[in-house]
């Protein structure tokens, strides 16, 4: 369903992430950014950047289950940082989900985000 594109021709991932990822077939599912909510009461998760990021990724797991899928199926993230200090933490959580097989990804610094959340990330699944 999915492969992961590794090339030397390119510069390597520094991160947990793949340098591209190639959509054979299947349902794609888009997810909209998703801030640490929790969603039983709508409240603020979290209050370092590592804790907001295990929040939002349960949200998007939510999200993708919902649809028939899983993180595993992910084929492109985008993460917003309020601060790019903070990407070394995002990055340690981010990678504990991410093991193998990793989507390609983006990780842009924003003015703010919604509700001041410290990490927003979207994400494109396929199936």
């Amino acid at each position: 369903m999915k492969e992961i594109i590794r090339t030397s021709d390119a510069p390597a991932a520094v991160g947990p992430y793949s340098q591209g990822v190639k959509i054979k077939c299947g349902t794609m599912i888009f997810c909209s950014g998703q801030i640490p909510l929790n969603p039983k009461d709508g409240k603020m998760v979290g209050n370092t950047a590592a804790e907001q990021t295990e929040q939002v990724l349960k949200n998007l797991q939510a999200i993708l289950s919902a649809g028939g899928a899983n993180l595993k199926d992910l084929v492109k993230t985008t993460i917003f940082l309020a601060d790019m200090n903070d990407f070394a933490a995002v990055n340690e959580v981010y990678a504990k989900h991410f093991i193998e097989n990793m989507p390609a990804r983006a990780a842009v610094a924003v003015t703010c985000l919604p509700k001041n959340a410290r990490v927003q990330i979207e994400a494109i699944a396929i199936i």
